[in-house]
């Protein structure tokens, strides 16, 4: 056989070795991972409507759902900011500090619940919490719809986005329509997506090495699905706790279910956009994310990430950020005479 054919043959075995290897980590991460949809999922027991996302926008918005007249959902979870405050945790009703880091809104309607320990079980069950929360908004219920039915413009809203009911200015309807807007924050169309839509060169080999590491190593185990996190609960040091000063000796899901086994578990977070929502944790007393990559390493895997890893996979999170949702911020419609005033003590 001629050289010439010799080396054109050894050029497509291992042209062709390359594709296969390429191939294989692509069905590997299809495995694990899924592309963030584009459109909004359907909500379960709450049909998403036109009306129903404008007027939950509006509430998103509007300081007026907190006592003082100066919080609302997007103080903690500002959609500038990647979805939350980058704070290590927020700041309340009168100064008071929150006990957790703020999470993303971003794609957490595909989160299987709510808040770190997963107390509720829905973004509209999320959304009544903090509106509530002596710590957060300090309001009640009763204020809040004294407040909604002041305001002709938003009860004329409530009557559009629930025209089945005879009551619509509820709590609950509140909730409902928040949780609408909620679900349209997803961040689709990352590089990291449309690798795994097939488009080989979305990732370079860097980031390649790392998202294969992320899987062979563990990380996969527990960050998985659309969201990369968010579908099921996890001891935090698994192998070995972090020190206090990260743990903040935070019992977790414990002081949900008073279950000795959900001691110091909390619901994994999702890993989407992680490169622009520090800190980490839920303390968030780590601002690095390559800190927060060897911890886990340690922690909940039992292994020593070698700095070669921990910049791949560093590499690879990084791809993992999204399109972010542009947002037209809402004109909110005026107090009246009978609107509750502000009380900030």
């Amino acid at each position: 056989m001629k050289k010439g054919v010799i080396f054109s043959v050894l050029v497509f075995v291992l042209a062709a070795s390359l594709g296969f290897a390429q191939s294989s980590l692509m069905e590997q991460a299809n495995e694990y991972f899924e592309p963030v949809p584009m459109g909004v999922p359907e909500l379960d027991g709450n049909p998403v409507t036109y009306d129903k996302i404008e007027l939950g926008k509006m509430l998103y918005f509007d300081p007026r759902l907190s006592k003082s007249g100066l919080i609302s959902c997007n103080t903690c979870h500002n959609i500038g900011l990647g979805g939350d405050d980058n704070q290590e945790v927020s700041t309340g009703h009168g100064w008071q500090k929150g006990p957790r880091n703020a999470p993303t809104v971003f794609n957490s309607v595909f989160n299987m619940a709510q808040f770190w320990d997963g107390r509720a079980e829905d973004l509209a069950a999320q959304a009544k919490g903090p509106v509530q929360a002596g710590v957060e908004m300090n309001n009640t219920p009763e204020r809040v719809i004294k407040t909604l039915k002041s305001i002709p413009e938003y009860v004329e809203y409530f009557k559009k986005a629930f025209p089945d009911d005879s009551n619509p200015v509820t709590f609950d309807n509140m909730a409902n329509a928040i949780e609408a807007f909620e679900a349209t924050l997803q961040t689709p169309d990352s590089r990291f997506d449309q690798y795994l839509k097939g488009q080989e060169s979305a990732l370079n080999d860097k980031e390649k090495e790392g998202l294969q590491a992320f899987m062979d190593k563990g990380c996969a185990g527990c960050h998985y699905g659309v969201n990369m996190g968010g579908l099921d609960y996890y001891t935090f040091g698994v192998v070995e706790r972090p020190n206090e000063r990260i743990t903040q000796n935070d019992e977790g899901r414990f002081t949900v279910t008073n279950t000795k086994e959900d001691k110091y578990v909390f619901k994994s977070p999702s890993l989407r956009n992680i490169a622009i929502t520090e800190p980490y944790f839920h303390s968030g007393k780590v601002w690095s994310l390559k800190e927060a990559i060897k911890i886990m390493g340690s922690a909940q895997l039992g292994i020593e990430l070698s700095e070669n890893d921990v910049e791949a996979i560093l590499a690879f999170l990084k791809t993992t950020t999204g399109v972010q949702p542009k947002i037209e911020y809402p004109i909110l419609p005026g107090s009246t005479k009978d609107t509750p005033k502000p009380v900030l003590d």
